[in-house]
């Protein structure tokens, strides 16, 4: 069963969708390619002494990670609602092939992690780092070949990668949260609750629930959850207007709708990258074989490369057989393998479980080397494919 390609409005906000995700991919790629730079320059030091001052009750690195990435997280859980109540996932026919996938793409490399890393109890706490598709940086490298590409392609990565992140997101909301303070959790529920509560009663004033989800932050915060999960929460009270069977509602009568294209550009432009230019940074000089070896940094890079290219493909391929899917609409295996290997580039969200899983800032530079080589690997790897299958394709039409 292809992945279907949407019409009208649907078809047209997809497009946006996808063209904002790879152009902010490629700036992506610029920003941590500068912060591998500057870590590595003679103004490295004021680098990392400028991420770790003092800005009220948080530094710099922690506003960054914990406020400005809850509104990467805002977002993210915006896409998820809409694509599964009213966009690309909204029927279990179009779930199948890119759900699988994704599970199988996060199952694999944890897998991997874990047997590079079976004899540390404390090392298996990166287990879900390798697991993460960033949806960004793949599709800006799917997007640098154009047309050349199938459309339902780019569909399918995206579908795979927003399927992917809510993932990440249960992982961290399970796996990663620490003492819990009852009294702050009680109240971010009472906040979750009204939000709820005017979600149902049909307001549509966003300011309100903007300052209800600044309150909901500050209490998530507080309660020992990780406080970017705040933005996820709030997405989910979002009203939205679905419209089965026709064109998506005008962005003036969904407030999801019109919130989610607010934020597109400031996340792919402005947070995204300060996440990136603030945590890709780090200091190769110490680096060496035994850097390389260690199971941190080849769990996730292996995680990545190998463990995201067998997961998908194998269930895609496992799908096909048994005749329960078919490949997107006019794209090969190659490409698929491609597409497949593109996946292995888990950088945002694997930074972020990183930082999450580790403390020591020795480990988190170990795995920021395996975060970079896996998805640059992956990444090269899964491009030339693709170069390939564009020049098989032409020698046999020639």
């Amino acid at each position: 069963m292809s992945l279907p390609i949407s019409t009208g409005r649907i078809q047209s906000s997809l497009r946006k969708f996808l063209d904002n995700e790879a152009s902010g991919g490629l700036v992506l790629m610029a920003v941590a390619a500068l912060a591998l730079v500057v870590a590595n320059s003679p103004i490295a030091e004021i680098y990392f002494h400028a991420l770790h001052l003092d800005i009220g009750p948080l530094s710099l690195l922690h506003w960054i990670n914990d406020a400005l990435m809850a509104v990467f997280f805002l977002l993210v859980g915006l896409e998820i609602k809409r694509e599964m109540l009213d966009g690309q996932l909204s029927t279990w026919s179009r779930r199948i092939l890119p759900g699988a996938a994704a599970a199988g793409g996060m199952l694999a490399p944890a897998l991997l992690y874990i047997a590079f890393n079976a004899g540390n109890p404390t090392s298996l706490r990166g287990w879900a780092i390798p697991t993460a598709t960033d949806i960004a940086f793949a599709l800006g490298v799917l997007s640098l070949f154009g047309n050349r590409v199938p459309a339902s392609l780019k569909i399918f990565l995206a579908a795979l990668a927003i399927i992917d992140d809510l993932g990440a997101v249960l992982v961290i909301a399970v796996f990663y949260t620490n003492g819990l303070n009852l009294l702050a959790l009680a109240g971010a529920a009472a906040v979750l609750a009204l939000l709820y509560g005017m979600n149902r009663m049909g307001v549509k004033t966003l300011s309100l629930y903007i300052a209800l989800g600044v309150a909901l932050w500050v209490l998530v915060f507080a309660s020992g959850i990780h406080a970017t999960l705040a933005g996820v929460m709030l997405a989910l009270t979002i009203p939205i207007k679905t419209t089965p069977g026709a064109p998506e509602a005008r962005d003036e009568e969904s407030l999801l709708h019109r919130l989610e294209h607010k934020l597109h550009r400031p996340v792919a432009f402005v947070i995204v990258p300060m996440f990136g230019f603030a945590n890709a940074g780090v200091s190769l000089g110490g680096t060496s074989l035994a850097t390389l070896a260690d199971p941190h940094t080849i769990g996730v890079a292996a995680g990545l490369f190998f463990g995201k290219l067998l997961g998908v493909l194998a269930v895609v391929m496992m799908l096909v057989k048994l005749r329960l899917a078919q490949l997107p609409a006019t794209a090969n295996w190659t490409q698929m393998t491609g597409v497949a290997l593109l996946c292995g580039i888990g950088f945002t969200m694997s930074l972020f479980i990183g930082l999450l899983a580790f403390d020591d800032p020795a480990v988190q530079d170990k795995v920021k080397i395996g975060i970079l080589l896996g998805s640059v690997i992956s990444g090269l790897c899964g491009s030339a494919v693709l170069l390939a299958s564009k020049r098989k394709s032409i020698g046999r039409t020639s």
